[in-house]
């Protein structure tokens, strides 16, 4: 009988870059790539599992319901593609607003850049 084992789709508290020194580190790394949303800063952690922060600013999305929005997008497009991302901590910076009009050009350019990413830890 042939059981087919599905990745783990789920996001823990261990999965969020929380602390403003993680953030700070991801940053100070100074690797990044960019899109017209999305601005994606990474760098590799000796864990077995990515790490994701959001950065949604007032200043691209000026409605709270807006950049919760945002934000739940980006945690799910991370969500899904973070079997692909192990040991990498990653900062999602929003430089345009964007809504569920533009939801599948965001789709696209996640994915566009997480396929940029390197894939050696270095």
């Amino acid at each position: 009988m042939l059981v087919k084992v599905l990745p783990d789709y789920s996001f823990p508290r261990t999965a969020k870059l929380i602390k403003t020194d993680d953030f700070s580190s991801v940053f100070n790394f100074r690797k990044r790539i960019s899109g017209h949303y999305l601005a994606i800063h990474y760098q590799y952690n000796l864990l077995d599992r990515p790490r994701l922060g959001l950065i949604v600013s007032k200043k691209n999305a000026r409605l709270s319901v807006t950049r919760n929005y945002m934000r739940r997008v980006l945690r799910e497009l991370f969500r899904t593609q973070q079997e692909r991302l192990t040991g990498l901590d990653m900062v999602v910076r929003t430089q345009h607003m964007f809504d569920r009009s533009h939801y599948a050009l965001v789709k696209h350019e996640f994915h566009r850049l997480v396929a940029k990413l390197p894939n050696d830890n270095g």
